[in-house]
């Protein structure tokens, strides 16, 4: 009775993997998923647009046949979506899973994956979302107009020099972030990172292990620049330009449709939106790396060694809980 009693009250476990872009994590994620026979949650923003698969390098239909995936392809780009979203339907989703998997006899294994490249998602699943205030309509206007006529640069500099903290972490080329945070600093005349507290921590009924993937740079840059280029040959400008009249859109603003679109305006060759590609990828795995060594419960796992070994390490960590 005692041990049929532990089973239920037992927190499950999430097994979180992250990584940068292009270090193998599906692959990965799929073998575990396949060896503990459990679902996998994408946690890649732009993955959960159903219109363009091949620049974003989703799952494939014969990679979602192997494990049952969450969050793949189930929304259109029109619809809004952003990390305070996002982890309502995950937490919901998880809080399920895990209820489901009371009583299955698991002693350590995961009930799920959270998996993917996309920090603020991640972290909004795993330790809660801020409480951040609401800002006026007459700011956030005020912050667009001078954006649009002053450009990237002083939008830049603006939120360095009001928000040191928060300059370090955010993406700097994300237009949409920067303007965020400058209207909070406007609006309530103090830096928007004093209010990224996660204060509004989700009660979760499962504990979480965290496993990062790396490699060697100059291997990951290798794989990266080989990946751009595999999406040139599935399709990727076909992609693009079926979804060329909606660029105005947030959620095309991302590597590898911003310089296709450059390409289709005359602002670029293709070999030169190519290249271009290539190299924001690479800064934005660098970013990531820097995001997360920042977080101090990441396992770190060489993504070169062979998937025996993964799941060798991975199984040690879920076992040490």
């Amino acid at each position: 009775m005692q041990a049929e009693t532990e089973i239920i009250v037992r927190k499950k476990t999430l097994l979180v993997l992250v990584g940068p872009t292009g270090v193998g994590k599906t692959e990965t994620a799929l073998r575990v998923a396949e060896r503990y026979g459990c679902p996998i949650l994408n946690a890649d923003s732009r993955q959960l647009y159903r219109e363009i698969p091949i620049g974003t390098a989703a799952p494939t239909a014969d990679e979602q046949q192997r494990v049952k995936h969450y969050f793949v392809g189930t929304r259109s780009l029109r619809e809004d979506c952003n990390a305070g979203m996002y982890a309502r339907e995950a937490v919901d989703l998880l809080t399920r899973l895990a209820r489901q998997a009371d009583g299955d006899g698991r002693s350590y294994e995961p009930f799920a994956i959270l998996t993917g490249g996309s920090m603020l998602y991640i972290d909004a699943v795993c330790r809660g979302l801020d409480d951040i205030p609401a800002v006026s309509e007459a700011t956030r206007l005020s912050v667009q107009d001078a954006y649009r006529t002053k450009g990237l640069g002083w939008l830049q500099a603006e939120v360095e020099q009001r928000d040191p903290k928060y300059w370090q972490q955010v993406d700097r080329c994300n237009p949409q972030r920067l303007m965020h945070c400058l209207e909070i600093c406007l609006e309530m005349g103090r830096p928007y990172s004093d209010y990224r507290t996660g204060i509004q921590a989700p009660q979760h009924p499962w504990q979480t292990v965290t496993v990062g993937l790396e490699r060697p740079r100059e291997v990951l840059y290798e794989r990266i620049n080989r990946r751009v280029e595999q999406m040139i040959n599935a399709g990727l400008e076909d992609e693009a330009r079926s979804v060329y009249p909606l660029r105005h859109l947030n959620s095309l603003n991302t590597v590898g449709y911003k310089e296709m679109f450059a390409y289709f305006d005359g602002q670029l060759t293709l070999p030169e939106a190519i290249n271009l590609i290539q190299q924001n990828s690479r800064h934005y795995a660098k970013r990531q790396m820097t995001w997360f060594r920042r977080q101090k419960d990441i396992h770190w796992l060489q993504a070169e060694q062979d998937y025996e070994t993964q799941l060798d390490f991975i199984d040690t960590c879920l076992r040490t809980l």
